[in-house]
């Protein structure tokens, strides 16, 4: 789905206290200045910009403008959104990536620590349906050692417009359900971020699952590509043996019964018929896991629990 400078710049060029409580939503981590004003994106939201800037652009700080406004809130911290990205070198003019416009698929980007820095300070000033001109200096780029590959020198500034097509939420915003007694107590970070108790107790000997949050979004079918925020723990210990909330970013997984599932059986059957803004609690017998087969943090034949937010269908 990506392409080179998309996936640089995803993949790192780019203690919690529970409560129930929701955290305000943070203030953008750039603003618009001289330099982001200066960028001109023209053409239809969602198909490729014509993008006019004067050379050099040099900005001490990341730089956003909302060139066209979207609607809703300002994406936040652990949001994944899909994006057209066009890219050029601040410095220079040049452009060095077009990708995710029109009829291409859109690029995956995640307002994380994942991400490079001042793309993820520019994503902050965006919503569904911005296009935002962002301009990065090079502390908040490649750094001082530029990116030969892709064109860019030491010293030289990013400039990037993003069309925000789609955005999901950071966490499941459905209706909290009660559980039965003896399942796992799940409790939320302000975040979103679940902290799990497992019971002492024997687990049972088949899957099951409970939902935790009931959302009024689409039905999950089988062979629906679902991007969710996750953790995993070990019924033995309460360990955590994965989890994308500590990854820094949600994930997109095709669940299936049967054939074409990208996951194990019991996270399908979780999913599987449940609707977009669900929480869904499933314990995984080892049948419905990884069997009698060790896989690196799971010992074999273990029992597991996971806590999953179903946030989108693709």
């Amino acid at each position: 789905m990506r392409s080179s400078f998309a996936l640089i710049a995803t993949a790192g060029l780019v203690a919690v206290a529970l409560s129930g409580c929701t955290a305000p939503a943070p203030a953008p981590e750039a603003t618009t200045g001289g330099s982001s004003e200066l960028v001109e994106a023209t053409g239809e939201f969602g198909s490729a910009p014509k993008v006019d800037f004067p050379t050099p652009l040099t900005p001490s700080d990341t730089e956003c403008t909302e060139i066209i406004e979207g609607e809703g809130p300002l994406l936040t911290e652990g949001q994944m959104s899909l994006v057209g990205l066009a890219v050029y070198n601040g410095a220079t003019g040049d452009e060095l990536q077009v990708t995710g416009f029109g009829d291409e698929d859109p690029v995956p980007l995640t307002v994380s620590d994942t991400t490079l820095p001042g793309l993820k300070q520019g994503l902050t000033c965006a919503r569904e349906g911005s296009r935002v001109a962002v301009v990065i200096p090079e502390k908040d780029g490649f750094g001082p050692n530029g990116n030969e590959s892709i064109g860019i020198a030491p010293g030289d500034s990013l400039v990037m417009v993003i069309d925000v097509k789609q955005a999901f939420p950071s966490r499941a915003d459905g209706a909290v359900r009660l559980t039965r007694d003896g399942f796992p107590a799940v409790v939320l970070a302000p975040d979103g971020r679940p902290g799990i108790t497992v019971p002492k107790n024997d687990p049972p000997e088949q899957t099951e699952v409970e939902v935790l949050k009931q959302g009024d979004g689409e039905v999950v079918e089988s062979g629906d590509t679902v991007v969710v925020q996750y953790t995993g723990v070990l019924w033995d210990d309460n360990s955590v043996f994965d989890s994308s909330w500590e990854n820094g970013s949600p994930v997109t997984f095709t669940v299936a019964e049967g054939e074409g599932a990208q996951v194990i059986p019991g996270f399908s059957k979780a999913i599987i018929g449940q609707t977009v803004g669900s929480q869904v609690g499933v314990i995984v017998s080892p049948e419905d896991g990884y069997g009698d087969q060790a896989n690196a943090k799971i010992p074999a034949g273990s029992t597991l629990f996971f806590v999953v937010d179903i946030l989108g269908v693709l």
